[in-house]
């Protein structure tokens, strides 16, 4: 069984540079995946509240602690904090549900997802005006960054970070923190590669977590006919280069480069092989070619907050 290299984050903790992405995974299947995953070898699973799949997340992680195939300290458990629970005085009640949702006592890392606050509206995860936008709710990413590091001190969390900050909104957060994020989960592949970024946030130690490095074919609004990922002539040349298929390239890809990567599947086959990515290597010129597929195509874009003040890609470069 391959085993995960580990990166070492600012504050002097390991985490696994592959994991098991949670998101879009339709309910009912991600318990499995989960457990299948554990038995490949995975020990990174990144979660969210609003995923609405914490609780599956949670059983498997307990089924797998308490059959001994795994111990706790084993895993490295992620999970977000959503847009509805900005203000200072909620971070800490949404974490708490995050952490009865996954059965544990503490997590390893605990993102801000946005930087957009939303309305707080009870169980209501997406508060739409009449004109299907997203409603503010008015809390500032900075107050809520500061409540985040509350959970470092009460131990119940190890690390902090962020998820689609721009680089001007990490700025901020360093100004006035006292804990420096450890990474930047954002969307990560050869169409967006994110280099301007991760070159901002390497210099300060902030490491690059890439979510949707296939290109995430099986977003609800892709639109039919437009190209994909995994059949980009290039990506299929080099595959077959290494007698590996294209989303092995795209991970490995991703490794290479030194991001952290959290490929999402539900169906075991895949996730085995999405795991064996680890007993080849791109060359230089190979990394190059797949750089130049480059053009700044966003497919996470979260239009209907487009028009929030801290939308992160609305009139930022990077």
């Amino acid at each position: 069984m391959s085993k995960v290299p580990a990166v070492k984050l600012n504050d002097g903790r390991d985490m696994p540079i592959f994991g098991l992405g949670t998101w879009n995974s339709p309910k009912g299947q991600v318990e499995q995946a989960v457990k299948d995953a554990i038995d490949c070898g995975y020990r990174m699973i990144d979660c969210a509240h609003c995923y609405g799949n914490e609780h599956e997340v949670g059983n498997a992680l307990k089924e797998k602690i308490t059959d001994g195939t795994v111990k706790r300290d084993d895993l490295f458990i992620t999970t977000k904090l959503w847009n509805t629970f900005h203000h200072p005085n909620s971070v800490r009640p949404a974490f708490e549900v995050s952490l009865k949702n996954l059965q544990l006592d503490y997590v390893d890392l605990y993102l801000i997802h946005w930087p957009m606050s939303y309305k707080e509206d009870g169980d209501k995860l997406f508060p739409l005006d009449a004109n299907g936008e997203f409603i503010d709710g008015g809390a500032d990413f900075v107050d809520t960054w500061k409540a985040m590091e509350e959970l470092v001190d009460s131990g119940l969390v190890r690390s902090i970070g962020v998820s689609n900050f721009n680089a001007r909104m990490i700025d901020r957060v360093l100004k006035n923190s006292r804990i420096t994020p450890v990474t930047n989960q954002v969307e990560c592949h050869p169409y967006l590669n994110q280099q301007k970024l991760k070159a901002y946030c390497e210099a300060r130690k902030i490491l690059i977590t890439a979510y949707s490095p296939l290109g995430s074919p099986a977003r609800p609004w892709a639109e039919k006919g437009e190209p994909l990922l995994v059949e980009e002539p290039k990506i299929v040349e080099i595959a077959k280069n290494h007698s590996k298929n294209p989303a092995q390239i795209l991970l490995r890809y991703q490794v290479q480069r030194g991001n952290i990567v959290i490929p999402k599947s539900v169906t075991k086959e895949r996730i085995a092989a999405n795991f064996e990515i680890f007993d080849f290597m791109l060359s230089d010129n190979e990394v190059k070619e797949i750089d130049g597929l480059d053009c700044g195509r966003r497919l996470c874009l979260e239009s209907a907050a487009i028009n929030h003040r801290d939308h992160p890609f609305a009139n930022d470069e990077y």
